[in-house]
């Protein structure tokens, strides 16, 4: 146990507690559905108000995470570090950290946009912290399918946050992450499986095997980028949008037909190579989705 530690480090811990850089992943998909909410430029006062109490929420969820999977984090190499199974923050400290951030993410959101998006917020933290972190994680091996629904939850957030409704628009761009999840997790974990193992998580790659993620994998990701289409004629959308979705998908497809028949082979899947990539398809597709409506 870490005692009497100095400030800076302290903070530092805290800041891990949050995983900053899952959060990035949220923020690189609400500021856009924002743009496309908008039909061009957001008020910015209001978009920087959303990306901060997203944020917030973000980092509430995922220090309510570390709190109830410090047992198994202790377990597993790729999270032994972290503050809790260190002692660097208290399990206390961890959980009212937690609901501290949970409330001032709400009012934030309240006050600079609407009850629906707070209320929307709210609903993203519940469905990671209780459906995925405490009831599906341990139970199933199609944990990250149900539970990813809470990483689907940033682009109602700012929709909502810029017109104070929903629309099939970001029912579509839900659907996509949703889809796009099993697809980027799925790869990494069989990098990680001994560790799932050890913790007993019944993840995929542990309970079925490489072939079977490599498998699951290029379905997913077919039925992300068939998806995606649908906001062409939906939304409508223009011609950047169009092709960066054919050709970013494109190049996802192939990936994981290659990683599918690298495994089958017998060969190195490189599984890592589809997870690294399924983000920066994201990225792109996310990033034609705000720069589109400015062109159109």
């Amino acid at each position: 146990m870490a005692r009497g530690i100095g400030v800076k480090r302290k903070l530092k811990a805290y800041v891990a507690l949050t995983k900053p850089r899952i959060i990035e992943l949220l923020l690189v998909t609400t500021a856009p559905t924002m743009f496309l909410a908008a039909r061009g430029v957001p008020d910015l006062w209001l978009m920087f108000g959303v990306l901060v109490g997203g944020a917030v929420s973000a980092a509430s969820a995922n220090a309510f995470n570390c709190y109830f999977d410090r047992d198994i984090d202790r377990l597993m190499k790729r999270t032994e570090k972290r503050p809790l199974v260190t002692g660097e923050v208290s399990d206390r400290e961890a959980l009212v950290f937690a609901w501290l951030l949970g409330a001032a993410s709400t009012v934030i959101l309240w006050l600079v946009a609407n009850p629906l998006t707070a209320g929307l917020s709210v609903g993203a933290i519940l469905l990671y912290v209780v459906f995925y972190t405490l009831i599906l994680k341990r139970r199933t091996e199609q944990n990250i399918i149900w539970g990813g629904i809470a990483g689907c939850m940033p682009v109602l957030i700012g929709w909502a946050g810029v017109t104070n409704s929903l629309s099939w628009e970001p029912l579509i761009l839900f659907a996509v992450i949703f889809l796009w999840t099993p697809a980027h997790y799925w790869p990494l974990s069989v990098k990680y499986r001994d560790d799932y193992r050890a913790a007993g998580v019944p993840m995929l790659s542990v309970t079925e095997g490489e072939t079977s993620v490599s498998l699951q994998t290029v379905l997913y990701a077919w039925a992300t980028v068939v998806c995606s289409l649908l906001l062409v004629p939906v939304a409508p959308m223009g011609w950047l949008y169009t092709v960066v979705s054919v050709l970013a998908g494109g190049w996802f497809l192939w990936e994981s037909h290659v990683l599918y028949h690298r495994t089958i082979k017998g060969e190195n899947p490189k599984p890592m190579r589809v997870f690294h990539l399924s983000i920066t398809y994201l990225t792109l597709l996310f990033l034609a989705v705000g720069i589109d409506p400015l062109l159109t």
